[in-house]
């Protein structure tokens, strides 16, 4: 048996795509296919828009890739891209039907090998310190003798606590401020310039301290942040820097006034310890009331050295010689009887001598009367000294009892309480206060929290 096999010709149809449908159809499958890479690529052509969005090509010794990172991913980016620079991109891959390109949109974008933070901390010290920020000449000195000081720092860390225990041990009549602030997350820096700007309303406050315990780099961060830095650099006041422990640096760590390696040593930077102040004033005294004793002594010695020396003794044995030779002559005068002419000869020769032996005897008396001068002058250069000093140390005792009367502290001893809110503000008004709601009440030792079941007005 035999078969035929009859073929029919196929219907071949073609299909033809617009630029606009296999660009769509490109696209697609992009998008299915890379949804989620990483590529490392060295950045070039950055470039920035009105809106916000990043433009920039990464590129490797033989391809490169257009890049887009839109304003809702690019506002997360503590530093600024730069050309040159090796960068690890994490995105999707989809095409660009405008140019017929494929590109990469960026989610996420790091620097290769150095971190984010770190980087963004390289940038703004770089960037403040070419705008001569960080200048010694800049800085101002501290006042020796503040009478209140302001701190920004977080009232329930430890931070605090240290500085006060150590400001109380060193000087317990000084003045303490605080304003609250948080110490990390996203809010801290602006409520750390806003606490900057506050004590520089005062015109109380001679110095203020920003402070924070140790923590990572991202705990530290919102002292590195621009608006910190520059509300550093704005102040008035001099500003102290005590964040972290020794080994950390920050922005503020530059720009300040001081940086002290922990906030426990920014306590005893700040202000002299009673002790050392009156130390010092002890050996002032004894180096003035030495100085002036070495003084005199010197004084003294000039002027026996000076009576003592050859022309005072040549000049009193020259006195005896012509006192005897007057003596002489007058016994002779008596005895030889001799002529009115020349007694009145030797009466003027013996005249002349007595008036040549006054001179000389003057100036004994002139020498004596100096040297007694001398010695009333240091009686009355001691009085005056005993007086200045009584005068010095009654300045320093109502000093300090200013001091101590001005400290809070010193009234919360006297068993005043400070009654607070929850969030620190301190309640002045009966009316401010809600029935049923738990205050703060801060005692000389610690603190109480109470709840307020009523109230009056007085």
């Amino acid at each position: 048996m035999f078969y035929t096999l009859v073929v029919r010709p196929l219907d071949f149809q073609r299909k033809i795509y617009t630029v606009s449908e296999l660009s769509a159809e490109i696209r697609e499958m992009l998008d299915r296919r890379f949804t989620d890479v990483w590529i490392e690529g060295e950045i070039s052509n950055f470039k920035s828009s009105a809106a916000g969005h990043l433009y920039f090509t990464l590129k490797d010794d033989r391809a490169q890739l257009s890049a887009v990172c839109f304003k809702n991913a690019a506002r997360f980016l503590r530093f600024k891209p730069e050309n040159g620079k090796l960068f690890r991109a994490r995105g999707r891959i989809t095409a660009y039907e405008g140019r017929g390109e494929y590109q990469i949109i960026v989610e996420v974008l790091e620097p290769a090998g150095l971190g984010a933070l770190q980087l963004a901390f390289e940038q703004l010290k770089e960037k403040l310190e070419k705008e001569g920020l960080f200048r010694v000449d800049r800085k101002r000195l501290l006042p020796a003798f503040p009478r209140k000081i302001g701190i920004v720092t977080s009232p329930t860390g430890a931070a605090i606590r240290d500085v006060l225990t150590v400001l109380k041990r060193r000087h317990d009549g000084l003045s303490v401020l605080i304003y609250p602030s948080e110490v990390q997350g996203p809010n801290a820096s602006f409520q750390v310039v806003e606490g900057i700007d506050y004590f520089n309303k005062r015109p109380d406050i001679d110095v203020i301290l920003v402070t924070r315990g140790g923590g990572s780099m991202e705990d530290l961060w919102p002292f590195n942040e621009e608006r910190v830095a520059r509300a550093i650099v704005r102040s008035a006041i001099p500003v102290i820097s005590a964040v972290g422990h020794e080994v950390d640096f920050t922005i503020t760590d530059f720009v300040s006034d001081l940086r002290a390696p922990t906030p426990s040593a920014a306590a005893e930077l700040v202000i002299q310890s009673k002790e050392a102040l009156s130390q010092r004033i002890r050996q002032l005294d004894s180096h003035l009331i030495g100085g002036m004793r070495l003084r005199l002594s010197t004084l003294r010695h000039f002027l026996a050295t000076k009576v003592g020396s050859r022309g005072f003794v040549v000049a009193e044995a020259q006195v005896r010689r012509l006192s005897q030779r007057v003596d002489d002559l007058g016994f002779r005068l008596l005895r030889l009887g001799e002529s009115g002419a020349l007694l009145q000869s030797r009466s003027r020769r013996l005249a002349d001598l007595r008036a040549r032996l006054d001179r000389i005897a003057q100036s004994g008396a002139f020498i004596r009367s100096r040297a007694h001068g001398v010695d009333i002058c240091e009686h009355k250069l001691s009085s005056c000294m005993q007086q200045h000093l009584r005068k010095l140390r009654q300045k320093f005792a109502a000093a300090a009892a200013k001091l101590d009367a001005l400290s809070p502290l010193s009234v919360l001893d006297r068993g005043y309480a400070v009654c607070q809110t929850p969030d620190g503000r301190v309640i002045r008004d009966a009316a401010d206060v809600e029935l049923k709601s738990s205050i703060k009440v801060r005692l000389h030792q610690g603190t109480l929290i109470a709840d307020v079941t009523s109230k009056y007005s007085t």
